[in-house]
Order: structure tokens, then C-alpha cells, then sequence
């Protein structure tokens, strides 16, 4: 009887054991990298999801998908069963149903199978919901306020009341679903029944109007109300209706855009318990009247008198004299759901201080420099006007400093013409006139600053630090990354970059938040994938790709920026920019790939990215390019024409590389052999023969020849780098390319503590000096910027992509992070780092320490994906895994040891490491 009861046991164990093995049930279900996204227009969405489990080698074998037209009972209509298929694919998983239909909220669950077939658990529902699936979809139309343009340049910048747009709609019963979709050019905020419909601010994002407008999706189901309801919009201006103002005296936005009038175009679709609908369109039965926004701009700013605000507008027995709306011709792009992140208002500063600088005026210090607006709260008498206008430093005597931050470098001082009626100093100003009601809270809606400091005037009294706040504005991306180190400079550099990154990214990557605003090439080349690194920038990155190939000139060249503001310095005839900022169009497509194992847009773009390809072709001289930006702002000579050529090849390595994705393998040798010529052409022309010299032998120049690997003489082109670090004294001398490839280049030739010696110091030029001077953003250039240069700019932030692949070693070996790297390259005095990267498989970690001659590495590697670990570990020495050697079983295997490492192949799971540091 004993031995059955212990073989009943051990049976009900295994059977526990067994259980556990399986991958549990799968969870973070994404439909087109989103949880529940609201308004679609592909007919084939994409699902992926992940698995929360924290035990060790769980793979999948296999998976089963259900889509349903309503919640998955047994009465929903299943629209697609993928059946079991075999595989271990959990992203990029296309739909492959029954046609979609618009307007239609879909359910879907899915179930995987481990390595050993055991089946997990239906996920629980989840959904997506699709909006107008084609252009007849759209029944709305467009409707301004029938205000003429203006003609001549100078009344742009006269009063110009935004126009308020109302509609009375009867609802006759409680909605079970009801929508908003809204297309509002330039800005919008809507409303129903005096409730703002979301928290959104600067909707929708801004694109070349004349290809493509975005609209936005709101479920406004719990605003309405049986019975009357009140419908409202009030539109900005936006990027749409900009001033003439000639940026920099030459480039006016109006000559490179599609421009016009605010307006919009608007549905409210209305859903009833018995299944009935209504739909409620923008037409000329809508009524509109002036607001209180007066004058609003992206650059100068907002003025609002609350004494024309309009009593009631969008709730029932409005103020003010109404007039029916006018239909007018709107944008002439394609009306396409908004995809990437909104933006919000993320974090609310309060001042640190506020100092009298003279009677009646006074700054705010935020003590951050960040981009955002102010809300103030004030009470004072009717017609008291209070003006704001901000900057992101001091002049020596407590005044405002204005100048790295006014719009186009347009000063008076420098005696730069913006053109009629432009002001001679485009610096960035808010004003507010009071109602004189009791306290009134205010900040703009239609602009965004850059800026720390607020200059205050005309304030009734004395402001205190509870009257005013700072509103920081950006895309609400998703962190996806965290990191920490013994080195306090770092983690300063770190959060600096967080603040410069978020301050740059308003539905377009951009330079800075106030000078410029604009999506340049470049910046985003050098910046991807620290921004990847730290935030999920799939949609973002999707739509930044779209503005590229929206500005694709006729003859297959791409701007330096998009949307195009006219801007093409050094470009390569007509519209096109230079070549190193043309690159982002391929290379954001490859980052979008290797992150997100994305091949939809490498494919959608595919003929594109030929014809820009072929475009060089035509345009290359003796088979090479000789000018381009080049390594901007580099402190040494930049090498242009080796810059030029060596972008040209990665045109042609991107090319092949996406002919070979996707299995175009005539495509793939053709551009395959154009780069090998290239780089052929490259060595020839500008190695010196014997001295591994490229070019002037700058910093700038060894590293384009390392980076891009052209150099015949490889190891002795190293070496003329590291005599060029040791001229500068391990201090950067390069550009924004140049750092970016600097902190790969030493990565990948196990030269980390170069690396840690330049990123260290504390002194002119680098990091450590920036944040010396008191910077709280990166800066625009080495130098510290008192009147040019921004204080706020991502282009530097390269750095923290090597905090991520180097000090804590995590990389892909396959896209998506299916397989992964973790190689900690520990450096200097650190003795601590640790962070993680929620990839789209999941969650990486890598956290490590040095506890005498120990080196202790944490790391967690997410389910149905395994990594290559490399533990330090002196030669001989057996790494130790939980404390103890490390279990066969395990399914752990040591593959060998290479350069100071152990080298392991590690499946899924959470695992504790243990090696010899040979360096102490």
C-alpha cells in the first residue's frame, strides 16, 4: 500500500511539475503594436503577444488564434480561426479572416502550446476596433468658418480669432457605443457638453497635408446623454494656416506646404441597444462664431482674451451671434487613422523660484529646461493682460535670454529680415487677458514652447509659485527602458537625455522644441536607437517613415526634412537634402526591423526606396558623392566628400539588405555589388596607402572608415583613431554621426574603457561639461549656447544607446530581439549597473555588480526567445549559476570562451551568474 500511495505521489508531482512546464497562458496581446487600438484602417492587422512566466526554457511550438465579431461566447460570429499552427512565431501574426468591415469592434484570444505540445490557457479577450476601412467610408465633409485668406503677408500677424463650431444633436436613447472621428486642421479640441473629449493636446499630428491627414478616434460613449447633446470644436492653427514668417530670412513654410484656413472634418457615429445607429456629420448645418484665441502660432505663440470668451458654446443656450458654417475644399491628402501616441500634457513642474528682475517683471525658474506651456491662475481686474514669454537661460544681469530659442534665428540684433509684417525678434510669447471673474486658469492650447524660464509682465500684484506652472507636452510614448550605475554622471547624462528626448518629439522627431520644431534627417539617423532603446517608437517611427515618403520628389530624391519646410542645404538639386539626412527614410525602415521584426514597411516602401536609390545613381560623380553636411558640428574639419560617399553606401547596404528580406534575390545581388563598388571606390580614393588614414584623419574621418567597415588596413586605421583620442586627450572631437558610430566602433573592438575614459570626462568638450555649465537638456553644440545654438537638442543622446548596448550589453542577434545578446562591457571605476529593455518579445534585464573578484550578472531573458550571455570570467574558471555550477539539465550550455568572457547559451528565464573578474 506504501508503494502505491509514493508512486500515486510522485505521479501527482510529475503531473504538478509537467504542468508548470508549459508556457502559461499568454499575455500583452497587441494588435498593430497596440492593446486595444481604437480606429484602424488595415484590412490585415498584425497581433503579437508575450508570456508572463517566470520559468526558466519555455518555448512555443504552436498557437492557435480566434477572431470574433463581438465577445468570444459561443453565439460570437467567428470572422477567423487561424487553427493550430505550428511555429514559434508570437509577433507579426497577420490576420487572415474574413474581410473586416468598418466601424466594427473585433474580439481575439489566442492560445499557445509549449515545447512538449501542452496547451496553455485561452488568453482573455481582448479587441480592436476598426474605423473607416476606405475613402467612401467618409461621409463628413469639411467646414471653415468662411473667413477669406489673407493676401498680403503683414495681416497674417494681425488679431485673428479662431473660429467655435457647435452642433446640437438629439440622442434617443442611452448609446451603448458611440464615436468621434475627427480630422481638425491645423489643431482641434473637441468637446461634448462641455466636456473636453479627451486629455489629447496638439491633435492631430502633423503631416504634408497635400498626401496625408490624420484623423483621430474618441470613444465618446460615456459623454452623451439621452436626449440633447452639444457637439464643439474650436480650432488652432497648427502647421496648417503658419505665418509667412521667413525662417532664417530665406525659407517661408507657406511655399513648401499645402496651406488654408482652419477647419474640420467630423463624424459622431451612434450606436443603440437595439441595434440601430445614427451618424452626425460635420456639414454646413453646423454654427460657428469667433472664439477668444485671438492670434496662435507653433513659433510666437497664443494670445486669448477671456473677455470675447463665448458663454455656453458647447453646452446648450450659447452666448454670442452664430452663423451657419461654410464648406470649404479642405486638405487634399488622404484622410488615414492617427496610429502613433497622442499628445498629452506627462508631468506638471512647479517653479523653484520666482526673482524680481525689475518693477513689474518677473522670471520663473522651472528648474528644468523642457517643452510644454505655462497655466497660470489669476485674479485681477477685466482687461489686465499678462504676458509670458520664456527662454532656457539668463543673461549675466537675471534678464531673460531669449535668443537660443527664437524661431529661425530671426533677431533684431542680427538684423535678419522675416519678411512683411514679421517681428523684428521671433522670440516665443504667450498672452492672457483677464475676464476680471474671480480666479482664472489658463494656458495656451495651440502652441509649445522650449524653454526653463518664464518672463512675467503686466501681473496684477506679485505672482508666487503656486501662480504658475509648467505644462510638459509630448508624445506619450511608452517607456520601454530603464538604467542605473555606480556613476552618478551618468545617471545624470541619462535623465538629461530623457528630458531632451521627450522634449523633441511633438508627432515629429524634431531638432529642438523652439528654434526650429522640425523632423530633420540626421537627427533621427544618429538618435534611433537611443530612442528605441527607451521608448516604444513603432507607431512614431512608422509615421516618420510615411512623412519621408510623402516628400519623395518626382525625380526620387527625400528632403533633409519631413515634413518639408523648404529647407535643403547642400542637397543634391531640386528638393532633395543631403545625403546623410536623406539616409533616415531607409534606415529608420531597418531600425523598425531589428526592433520590431517589422517587414510590412520595408515592403510597402520597397519601390521607393529604389527609386531614391536610383536617383543617387544618377546623380554620383566618378561613382562617389563629394559634399554633404557631413559630421555636423564636429569640432575638427569635417571629411565631406568621404562623409558623402560613405552614405551613399549605405543607401546601397540598406537596399540590399531589404531586396534579401524580402527574397528578391535578383534585386539583392544588384545592390549588393553596387555597395561593393562603392566601397571598393571609397578605399581607393581616400585611404593613404600603408597608414590606415582615411581622408584628413579626423576623429570624424577613421570613424565613418571603422563604422562602415572600409578600410583594407582595418587594424592600422584603429590605431590612427586612437591616436587621434590621444591628441584630444580622450575627449570627443567628432560630430553627431561621428559619436554615434564612436561609441559602436570601440563597443564591437572590446575597447569599452576608451569608451568610459571619453564619456567621463568632466571637463570641455563633453557631457560631463554640459551638465558642469547647468544644463538640464542636452545642447546643440559642444561649446555652451548663450545666443544660437539650442540648450535642448537630441542629437548627442547616442550616448545612452551605449549605456544600453555596452554597460549593459544588450543587443539583438535577431530582429525583434528573438534572439539576444547580453554582453556587459564594465569599464572604468563602475561597479554597479543595472536596467532592462521591454522588448516587443518582452522584458530583458540585465543587472551586474563586482563584489570583490566576483562578478555577479542578473538577467532575465523573456519566454520563447533565448540569448548568448557573456559572463567576464577569467579563462579556466567555471561560471556558477544560482551559487552552484551550473546544472546540465539546465538546458544552459557553455559555448566557449572569448576575450576575458564565458560565453553562454542561456534559454528563457531569470538566472544569477556568477564569474572571476580577471581585472581586479
Amino acid at each position: 500500500m506504501k508503494k502505491i500511495i509514493l508512486f500515486v505521489f510522485a505521479l501527482a508531482v510529475f503531473g504538478m511539475a509537467g504542468a508548470q512546464t508549459a508556457v502559461t497562458t499568454p499575455a500583452q496581446l497587441t494588435c498593430e503594436y497596440r492593446t486595444t487600438p481604437l480606429g484602424i484602417e488595415t484590412t490585415t492587422p498584425r497581433f503579437g503577444w508575450t508570456f508572463n512566466t517566470a520559468l526558466q526554457n519555455q518555448s512555443q511550438s504552436a498557437y492557435e488564434l480566434v477572431v470574433t465579431e463581438g465577445p468570444s461566447t459561443s453565439v460570437a460570429k467567428v470572422v477567423w480561426s487561424s487553427g493550430k499552427v505550428h511555429g514559434d512565431e508570437n509577433i507579426q501574426q497577420v490576420y487572415n479572416g474574413e474581410p473586416l468591415k468598418a466601424f466594427t469592434r473585433y474580439y481575439w484570444k489566442v492560445k499557445t502550446y509549449d515545447a512538449h505540445d501542452q496547451p496553455s490557457a485561452w488568453s482573455a479577450d481582448t479587441w480592436f476596433e476598426t474605423a473607416m476601412l476606405n475613402p467612401d467610408d467618409w461621409k463628413a465633409q469639411w467646414i471653415g468658418d468662411g473667413s477669406k485668406p489673407f493676401v498680403q503677408d503683414e495681416d497674417f500677424y494681425k488679431d485673428d480669432p479662431m473660429p467655435l463650431f457647435r452642433k446640437e444633436l438629439n440622442v434617443k436613447s442611452t448609446p451603448v457605443l458611440a464615436r468621434l472621428y475627427i480630422a481638425g486642421v491645423g489643431y482641434y479640441e473637441a468637446y461634448l457638453n462641455g466636456h473636453k473629449v479627451s486629455d489629447n493636446m496638439l491633435d492631430a499630428g502633423w503631416t504634408t497635408y497635400k498626401k496625408e491627414v490624420l484623423y483621430v478616434s474618441h470613444d465618446i460613449t460615456p459623454l452623451l446623454k439621452p436626449g440633447s447633446n452639444v457637439a464643439g470644436v474650436m480650432l488652432g492653427n497648427g502647421w496648417w494656416n503658419p505665418l509667412p514668417l521667413r525662417l532664417f530670412g530665406r525659407f517661408n513654410l507657406r511655399n513648401a506646404q499645402q496651406t488654408g484656413r482652419p477647419c474640420v472634418k467630423a463624424e459622431i457615429h451612434v450606436t443603440y441597444a437595439d441595434g440601430t445607429t445614427d451618424v452626425i456629420t460635420t456639414d454646413d448645418t453646423w454654427q460657428t462664431t469667433p472664439g477668444p484665441v485671438l492670434r496662435n502660432n507653433v513659433y510666437l505663440g497664443e494670445h486669448h482674451d477671456a473677455r470675447r470668451e463665448v458663454k455656453n458654446w458647447n453646452t446648450t443656450s450659447p452666448g454670442g451671434a452664430w452663423k451657419n458654417a461654410t464648406l470649404v475644399t479642405g486638405p487634399a491628402g488622404e484622410l488615414h487613422p492617427q496610429m502613433q501616441p497622442p499628445i498629452k500634457v506627462t508631468t506638471v513642474l512647479k517653479p523653484i523660484k520666482i526673482l524680481q528682475v525689475k518693477p513689474g517683471l518677473y522670471i520663473a525658474d522651472m528648474g528644468q529646461n523642457f517643452a510644454g506651456v505655462a497655466r497660470i491662475k489669476v485674479k485681477g481686474k477685466a482687461g489686465t493682460k499678462i504676458s509670458l514669454r520664456y527662454g532656457e537661460a539668463l543673461m549675466p544681469d537675471g534678464t531673460l535670454n531669449y535668443l537660443t530659442t527664437v524661431a529661425g534665428q530671426l533677431k533684431e540684433i542680427w538684423r535678419m529680415n522675416g519678411g512683411p509684417g514679421a517681428p523684428p525678434t521671433a522670440w516665443q510669447q504667450d498672452s492672457y487677458t483677464l475676464k476680471g471673474s474671480g480666479i482664472e486658469t489658463w494656458n495656451p492650447r495651440f502652441t509649445f514652447h522650449g524653454f526653463r524660464y518664464v518672463e512675467i509682465s503686466g501681473w496684477p500684484g506679485k505672482p508666487t509659485v503656486n501662480d504658475i506652472e509648467g505644462l510638459r507636452m509630448n508624445t506619450d510614448l511608452t517607456p520601454v527602458g530603464e538604467f542605473a550605475c555606480s556613476n552618478d554622471m551618468f545617471n545624470a547624462i541619462h535623465k538629461a537625455v530623457q528630458w531632451t528626448f521627450l522634449s523633441n518629439v511633438f508627432s515629429v522627431q524634431s531638432d529642438c522644441p523652439g528654434r526650429e520644431k522640425m523632423g530633420y534627417g540626421a537627427d533621427m539617423v544618429v538618435t534611433a536607437n537611443a530612442y528605441l532603446y527607451n521608448y516604444d517608437m513603432s507607431q512614431f517611427y512608422s509615421k516618420a517613415v510615411r512623412d519621408f515618403a510623402d516628400e519623395q520628389q518626382p525625380d526620387g530624391g527625400i528632403t533633409e526634412i519631413a515634413p518639408y519646410t523648404g529647407i535643403h542645404d547642400k542637397g543634391l538639386g531640386g528638393e532633395s537634402g543631403p545625403l546623410g539626412w536623406q539616409l533616415a527614410f531607409p534606415y529608420l525602415q531597418k531600425q523598425l526591423y531589428e526592433f520590431y521584426g517589422d517587414t510590412r514597411i520595408i515592403a510597402a516602401q520597397y519601390s521607393r526606396v529604389q527609386k531614391q536609390l536610383a536617383f543617387l545613381q544618377d546623380n554620383a560623380i566618378d561613382g562617389l558623392f563629394h559634399w554633404d553636411i557631413s559630421d555636423h558640428v564636429a569640432l575638427d574639419p569635417k571629411p565631406e566628400a568621404l562623409s558623402a560617399s560613405a552614405f551613399y553606401y549605405h543607401h546601397a547596404v540598406l537596399a540590399a539588405e531589404f531586396a534579401t528580406i524580402l527574397k528578391k534575390q535578383a534585386d539583392a545581388e544588384k545592390y549588393a555589388t553596387l555597395a561593393k563598388q562603392i566601397k571598393t571606390r571609397i578605399a581607393e580614393k581616400y585611404l593613404v596607402p600603408n597608414t590606415g588614414r582615411f581622408d584628413n584623419g579626423t576623429q570624424s574621418a577613421q570613424l565613418f572608415a571603422l563604422w562602415y567597415d572600409l578600410s583594407p588596413e582595418k587594424e592600422k586605421t584603429f590605431q590612427a583613431l586612437m591616436g587621434e583620442f590621444a591628441r584630444h586627450k580622450d575627449h570627443v572631437s567628432s560630430g553627431i554621426f561621428g559619436v554615434m558610430m564612436m561609441f559602436d566602433v570601440l563597443r564591437e573592438s572590446g575597447q569599452n574603457e576608451v569608451a568610459y575614459r571619453i564619456a567621463n570626462q568632466k571637463d570641455y568638450p563633453g557631457w560631463g561639461f554640459m551638465l558642469k555649465e547647468g544644463a538640464t537638456t542636452l545642447w546643440e553644440s559642444w561649446e555652451y549656447p548663450d545666443n544660437a545654438p539650442s540648450q535642448n537638442h537630441p542629437m548627442f543622446g547616442s550616448i545612452d544607446e551605449w549605456f544600453y548596448r555596452a554597460l549593459l550589453g544588450i543587443n539583438p542577434l535577431e530582429p525583434g530581439f528573438k534572439k539576444i545578446q547580453i554582453k556587459p562591457q564594465p569599464a572604468g571605476d563602475l561597479t554597479w549597473a543595472k536596467g532592462s529593455f521591454t522588448s516587443i518579445h518582452g522584458k530583458i534585464v540585465s543587472d551586474w555588480k563586482k563584489v570583490g573578484d566576483r562578478f555577479q550578472l542578473t538577467v532575465s531573458i523573456p519566454a520563447n526567445t533565448a540569448a548568448e550571455v557573456w559572463v567576464p570570467n577569467k579563462p579556466g574558471v567555471q561560471v556558477r549559476e544560482g551559487g552552484a555550477p551550473i546544472d546540465p539539465q539546465s538546458g544552459i550550455k557553455t559555448l566557449r570562451n572569448e576575450g576575458g568572457y564565458s560565453v553562454l547559451s542561456v534559454p528563457s528565464g531569470e538566472y544569477h551568474f556568477e564569474g572571476t573578474d580577471g581585472k581586479n
